[in-house]
Formats: structure tokens, C-alpha cells, sequence
């Protein structure tokens, strides 16, 4: 160190590490809540079709109560229909300004209808719904704090990214998760304020849980090498059926909309529906952990486990189609467990495979399908891992993972999450009318801008390159200005325009878009 020189903290990133840690509090205590009131009354439900079972005259009764609890949430999506499904979509398109909302209608009114939709038994997640509680939360202390737009920003993702680490106790896959699947960047300041949200809503959570993670398998086994084929096998068949999920979400709109029922009330059916299969397969219902568990614990015979996979893929569509407020999260782990453990059955009874490694199948299937429908394997290995408490299968997980990825790549897959928003969000910009807004794009090592003069870059229309972030350094930009992997571009456009700005550059300096 030299004799004068002074070193000063850097007050702006401790600033927004205790603004983390605050938001992590309350993200941890309010999807705690939602956690406990979904399991309780999920409990209850079940032990009401239990009860039905051995007294039939009663069920109109419950007939009825499901009605009424189905308009009571219809009713609710009607007054605010950003609480409609998941909630991902929602809260990338309110970072990416093709959305908005009043955060605390949505707060209040996607807790209550995600409660009921979930706890009563419909095949919906609760992860979906907590990011989206989580964002609200973040979204809520920005104004309280009466901060700009790029910091409401960061406050929005941290508490996305606490949502899903309460939700299933996993902190560095809700870390991952708001960096692969909503930003696909990696910034010091979000990641920091992510960072300290994760960790403080995970501690508030395992105070109402437990530290036990939430698909905790016991001992598992290391899969022999000579098995690894079979890995890649499964990584192909999860990279085709991922495909065909996400084939059959993005055209539910389509096949509901051919019901002789207005969109309005399509939250009877699945509350509807659920009955019969309450009463035959009370311990099935829900997002299906459950189910996990007892796949990760006892072998089951393989046409029971072909019948459940088929029964879970369409019910979790018609749950999910009717728009009413829940995730696709757990639900489709659920369906990869399925599958792996029809994979892992199937080998043991076809190649002697020993069932103790039915279990290891389970797994890794688990975050190969979450890879082919999300398209963020990052996230799926570290998910699966923190969930069911083990890191022995680190090597099968990211094999099949990258063998789904490549598969539904090829066959054309985009992710789920960014094609819901699409659908959501049709009308392109056009002219510059509302606020304008910074942008923040990337220099990668795969990017053409690596060395490349700002002025002979080919910008689109409605932007303006302002500035280059370049480590602790802000640049102002000339025409000789050479851009460098490790940049961030700090762009100037309008609020309307920033999703549009932001392909057209991915295309121009990456190539198409996949």
C-alpha cells in the first residue's frame, strides 16, 4: 500500500445489502405464512375426501363448498388478473417494463387465491406464486423507500429470488434462479442485494420449518459408472417430453378457449374435476412433494407409475389452464420424479438394475426436465441438490441436465417462463411515448462487441448508448471507444421500447435468439 493511499467502503453496496437483508425478512415471513396456510388446509383437504369416502351422502356438501371456494378465487383473478398462474412471467415483465401492476393488490389477492387454489388439492405449485409474493414485497419497500427505478429493480429481484429460496429452503437456487431465468446477466449490484435476500428469507424459513430439507431422500448411493449410458437415455427422453410440455402449456388458451364458457369462470372446472380424484387418490393431490418422497423411499409397480405420470401431466394442465393463481414449479419436478422412477423401474426389471439406484434416477430426472421446460440447468442442478440435501449426484445431474438442454435446444424449445410473457405481452414498441429508462447489456466472451469500436456497431433505433461500466469504473463512450468482455452497457431508451431494444442487439451481436 502506498504511504497517502486510502481505502473507503463502498457505502452504496452495503446499502444495498442491508436493504437485502431487509427484504429477505419480510419475504421469508410472508411466504412462510403462505407455505404453512397451503399445507395446513392441504391436510385438511385430505383428510375431508378421506372422510367422504366412507360417507357419499355428504359430498354435495363439499361439492358446493369447492364451488363457492372456486368463485371466491375467481373473483379475485377477475379484480386483478396479473395474479393469474405462476406469477414469473408477471414479475420478468415488470423488470423488463412490459408490465405493471399495483404491488400490493397483487400481494394481498395472490396470497388468499394461491392459498386456496393450491391447499385445495389442484395440481399447482406454491414456488410460482412465492417469487411472485416475493417481488410484490421487494416492489412495496422500493417506494417505501422512495427509491429510483433501477434500484426498485434490484429490490424487485431480490425479493423474487427470496421467494423461492423460502419456498423450498434453497438459497443459491433462488440466487440462480433471478440471474439464469430472469436477467440472463450477471450483475454485481443484483446479485449482492439477491445475495443477502436469499440468505436472511432462508433463515426465517427454516424457523418455521425445520432444517431438514423439504425432499430430504436419506442416503443415496453413488450410480455406478457402467450406468452412465442410461443417463444419457433419460436426458434424451426428458429433452423430448420436455418439449412436449411445453408444447401442451403454451396451447391450453387454445384448447380452453373452445369451451362453450366464458374465460371468467374456467376456475370452476379444475376445482370441479378435482373431486373424483380426491376421493379415489387423497394422498396424491397438490403440488406433489408428497409424491417424491414416497418415490424416493418404496418402489411402486411400473403401470401404477405410468397411470399416476399420465393422470398428474393432465390434470396439472387443466389446474394450470384455468388461470387460476399457482405455480408449475413443484409440479413439474413432480412429473420428472415420475418419469425417473419409471426409467429406473423399467432398467431394474429389464437389466437387473439394483432398485437401490431406482432412488438416483429419481433425482437427476427431477432437474433434467426442469432443464428441458426452463431452459436454466444451472438452476435445476442447484435446486434439486439443495432440496433433497445431498450433492453425491452432482455428476449425473449436470450429465442429464445437459443432455436435456441440447435435445429441446435442437427440437426448437424456448424457455417457459420467457414464452408465457410472450403471450402475455403481444404488441411490439413502436414510437418513443413513455418514460424512459437505463438499460444494462452485457459484453460477453461470446459477443461480437469484444474489441469492437462503439461506432462500428449497427445500434437499432429508440437507444442510446450513454455510457460503459467497466469494474468499479463508469466510461463515457466516443465513437473510438473499444468495447471489452466483462462491459456493461448502460443504454438510454423509453420504457415501451426496452424489450424490443434488447433483441435487436442479442441478435446483432450474438446471433438469433434461442
Amino acid at each position: 500500500m502506498k504511504k497517502h493511499e486510502i481505502h473507503y467502503l463502498d457505502t452504496t453496496r452495503l446499502a444495498f445489502i442491508g436493504k437485502g437483508i431487509l427484504v429477505g425478512a419480510f419475504v421469508g415471513i410472508v411466504v412462510s405464512l403462505f407455505r404453512l396456510a397451503i399445507e395446513w388446509i392441504g391436510e385438511k383437504v385430505a383428510a375431508v375426501y378421506r372422510h367422504l369416502a366412507d360417507h357419499p351422502d355428504q359430498i354435495i356438501l363439499w361439492v358446493i363448498l369447492s364451488i363457492i371456494t372456486a368463485i371466491i378465487v375467481i373473483l379475485l383473478v377477475k379484480s386483478e388478473p396479473q395474479i393469474k398462474g405462476s406469477g414469473i412471467p408477471q414479475v420478468e415483465g415488470k423488470l423488463s417494463g412490459e408490465i405493471d401492476y399495483n404491488w400490493f393488490s397483487v400481494l394481498w389477492k395472490k396470497f388468499i387465491g394461491g392459498i386456496l387454489s393450491v391447499g385445495s388439492g389442484l395440481f399447482l405449485g406454491r414456488e410460482g406464486p412465492s417469487i411472485q409474493l416475493g417481488a410484490a414485497v421487494g416492489q412495496g419497500l422500493s417506494q417505501f423507500f422512495e427509491a429510483p427505478k433501477s434500484e426498485e429493480k434490484i429490490l424487485i429481484s431480490s425479493g423474487a429470488s427470496a421467494g423461492l429460496s423460502a419456498a423450498f429452503n434453497a438459497p443459491i437456487a433462488g440466487l440462480l434462479f433471478i440471474l439464469e431465468e430472469i436477467h440472463h446477466s450477471f450483475s454485481p449490484l443484483v446479485w449482492l442485494t439477491s445475495f443477502a435476500s436469499v440468505i436472511t428469507a432462508n433463515f426465517v424459513s427454516l424457523n418455521f420449518f425445520g432444517l431438514k430439507p423439504v425432499l430430504y431422500q436419506g442416503k443415496i448411493n453413488d450410480l455406478p459408472l457402467k450406468y452412465y449410458g442410461a443417463l444419457v437415455i433419460l436426458g434424451i427422453l426428458l429433452g423430448i417430453l420436455g418439449r412436449f410440455y411445453q408444447w401442451t402449456l403454451l396451447s391450453l388458451p387454445k384448447w380452453y378457449g373452445k369451451l362453450p364458457i366464458s374465460s371468467d369462470w374456467y376456475g370452476l372446472i379444475p376445482f370441479v374435476l378435482i373431486i373424483p380424484i380426491g376421493l379415489f387418490l387423497p394422498d396424491y393431490l397438490g403440488g406433489g412433494n408428497q409424491i417424491i418422497l414416497t418415490l424416493g423411499e418404496t418402489g411402486a409397480p411400473l403401470l401404477f407409475l405410468v397411470m399416476l405420470l399420465i393422470l398428474r401431466y393432465c390434470f396439472s394442465m387443466i389446474s394450470y389452464g384455468a388461470g387460476l393463481p399457482g405455480g408449475i414449479f413443484l409440479p413439474i419436478l413432480t412429473l420428472g420424479a415420475l418419469i425417473g422412477a419409471i426409467f429406473g423401474t423399467f432398467l431394474a426389471q429389464s437389466i437387473g438394475l439394483d432398485p437401490i439406484y431406482i432412488k438416483n434416477f429419481v433425482i437427476v430426472a427431477m432437474a433434467g426436465y426442469f432443464t428441458a421446460i426452463g431452459k436454466a440447468p444451472l438452476t435445476a442442478i442447484i435446486l434439486v441438490t439443495e432440496m433433497v440435501g445431498s450433492i453425491n449426484h452432482l455428476m449425473p445431474l449436470g450429465l442429464v441436465s445437459l443432455v436435456a438442454y441440447i435435445v429441446v435446444d435442437g427440437l426448437g424449445g424456448h424457455p417457459i417462463y420467457e414464452s408465457l410473457l410472450e403471450k402475455m405481452h403481444k404488441e411490439p414498441a413502436v414510437n418513443i411515448r413513455g418514460t424512459k429508462t437505463v438499460i444494462e447489456y452485457p459484453v460477453t466472451a461470446e459477443s461480437s462487441f469484444d474489441g469492437m469500436a462503439v461506432r462500428d456497431f449497427p445500434w437499432p433505433e429508440n437507444m442510446l448508448l450513454i455510457s460503459i461500466r467497466r469494474g468499479e469504473n463508469e466510461i463515457l463512450t466516443r465513437g473510438d471507444t473499444i468495447m471489452k468482455v466483462g462491459d456493461a452497457l448502460l443504454i438510454l431508451t423509453d420504457s415501451n421500447s426496452v424489450s424490443e431494444v434488447k433483441k435487436k442487439i442479442s441478435y446483432l451481436a450474438d446471433g438469433p435468439l434461442t
